[in-house]
């Protein structure tokens, strides 16, 4: 298994697991363990993209934003500034104990998640 599929299967893992936790009742520790949950995904869902852009495209990429932006370039996923906006959540995700965000942020989560599965979708075809 290469790197960038080693990568996307936790990808794949971890974005499971954040619909695992959207798909039960909805409670305060529900909640945080979606925003944790989140966090990793995100962070993986750029992770992935850089291994790809390095393996596929020849690409260097270091920072999430970085990242997603020459996804758009390379045309891995259209130009969608959600992805831009998702970065600056996770980076928000740690001032969460904030109750008016964290309520805020997990609102945002079955957007977040449709665009994960997406990027799943992309990557699947791309990294082959």
């Amino acid at each position: 298994m290469t790197k960038h599929e080693a990568v996307l299967e936790q990808f794949r893992k971890a974005t499971g697991r954040l619909r695992e936790a959207l798909a039960t009742e909805k409670s305060d520790i529900v909640r945080d363990s979606a925003i944790l949950r989140f966090e990793i995904s995100m962070d993986l869902s750029w992770k992935t993209l850089k291994a790809v852009l390095e393996s596929k495209f020849g690409v260097a990429c270091h920072s999430p934003k970085g990242c997603f932006r020459e996804a758009f370039k390379q045309g891995i996923i259209e130009y969608d500034e959600a992805w831009l906006d998702y970065v600056d959540m996770r980076n928000e995700t740690a001032h969460a104990y904030k109750e008016s965000l964290a309520e805020e942020l997990f609102s945002r989560l079955p957007e977040v998640l449709k665009h994960f599965d997406d990027l799943i979708n992309a990557l699947d075809v791309k990294s082959r």
